[in-house]
């Protein structure tokens, strides 16, 4: 399965959650948003929320400036 995450194409051997993608990642802590293909995706739909071939992910995380 081919995921475009953040702009940089990764490929993954099955079909996973985006949680299990954002686990697989080690990004848990720092994830606070994650959009597909440009559709928001609330993070008490991460367990359930199958991606397919070819989507865009958006994993944002928030930080502080001044």
């Amino acid at each position: 399965m081919n995921l475009i995450i953040n702009g940089e194409e990764k490929e993954f051997t099955e079909s996973l959650t985006l949680q299990a993608i954002i686990s697989e990642l080690q990004v848990e802590d720092k994830v606070m948003a994650a959009a597909v293909n440009m559709e928001i995706v609330k993070k008490e739909q991460w367990n359930n929320y199958k991606l397919q071939n070819d989507d865009k992910l958006e994993l944002l995380q928030f930080v502080g400036g001044g």
